[in-house]
């Protein structure tokens, strides 16, 4: 069985991990987003793709979720000498987006292989053999793509990072678009069309698996085999097991329940998977023109995370 996941940050890749657990991994293939990527220092840095990589080679700190194990912060600890000095309006040495000694290797790979001409689909395939992975992590496209977030407040709109990781995705939003004139790789759309299931991962709905629905023809395609596509909720009795997807559905005006998850992927998905904590929920998610599984979602272990794939896989018709 060949399974596709659309994919982005912490939830996406336990799932993966524990999906390579049940099926091969040389049948799977993660689409993954990218509209978090930014640039910082010139380097190329693709938060999701990195996180997803470091977790299924089992190097992932498992207390941050993000960033390698034993990391050392040598080089970020360093930048402070040069704060003072930093004329007003420089955005030179930013040191709120900590890139740790050992994962800066990742981001110089990146960044010169680009610089060569490559695409960060051949990139991103690189450095998975790099890693020893066995599954295929495609970006969900090679051309430009950028979230940005409008800010309740000031109204200001920032990059995404600004907002999850400058701000600490402390302040309310009022806004959400995506700058791009991409296109999603052959890769994508053959991962989308010619897998048996396609999984839509716990992921952020709106900045982790939005930008990829948000490609030209993802959604008409998904749409086409809606029958073998599901969907994992990331909130759990209303809220999100990590990051600010609950957070955001509610500032948006959109319900932060399985039932607003169900409103969201029903046009692209037919069943949605929740957690027994949602369970009295069931009938509503049903109304909202899906079928409904209900299986233990929260991956604390990666033999939860194994069960909630394999039931995913059983889910689909």
């Amino acid at each position: 069985m060949t399974v596709t996941v659309l994919a982005g940050g912490v939830g996406a890749a336990r799932f993966l991990s524990g999906l390579v657990r049940a099926v091969p991994p040389a049948d799977v293939t993660a689409v993954v987003n990218t509209g978090d990527d930014t640039v910082l220092h010139g380097l190329a840095i693709s938060p999701d793709l990195d996180t997803i990589t470091y977790t299924l080679a089992g190097a992932i700190d498992p207390e941050r979720g993000w960033g390698l194990q034993g990391e050392t912060w040598r080089a970020m600890e360093a930048l402070d000498r040069y704060t003072a000095v930093r004329p007003d309006g420089s955005s030179a040495a930013p040191a709120w987006f900590n890139l740790g000694d050992r994962d800066l290797a990742t981001h110089f790979y990146r960044t010169a292989r680009l610089a060569e001409g490559a695409t960060l689909t051949a990139v991103t395939a690189e450095i998975a053999r790099a890693w020893g992975l066995g599954l295929s992590i495609v970006p969900m496209t090679d051309d430009r793509f950028r979230t940005i977030v409008r800010l309740a407040e000031s109204g200001h709109e920032v990059p995404f990072q600004d907002y999850f990781v400058r701000l600490r995705h402390d302040v309310a939003v009022s806004g959400l678009r995506f700058d791009h004139s991409a296109t999603p790789t052959d890769e994508v759309r053959r991962a989308i069309a010619d897998a048996d299931v396609v999984v839509v991962a716990p992921s952020n709905p709106l900045v982790s698996i939005g930008p990829i629905r948000d490609l030209p023809g993802v959604d008409d395609a998904l749409a086409a085999r809606r029958s073998s596509v599901v969907a994992v909720s990331p909130i759990v009795g209303g809220a999100a097991l990590k990051g600010p997807a609950d957070r955001m559905l509610t500032e948006l005006g959109m319900d932060a329940s399985v039932v607003g998850v169900a409103r969201l992927y029903a046009p692209i998905a037919d069943v949605l998977v929740i957690d027994p904590a949602d369970a009295h929920l069931v009938d509503a998610v049903v109304a909202e023109g899906m079928r409904c599984v209900v299986e233990p979602s929260v991956m604390t272990t990666p033999e939860r995370a194994e069960s909630l794939a394999v039931a995913c896989l059983a889910a689909a018709r």
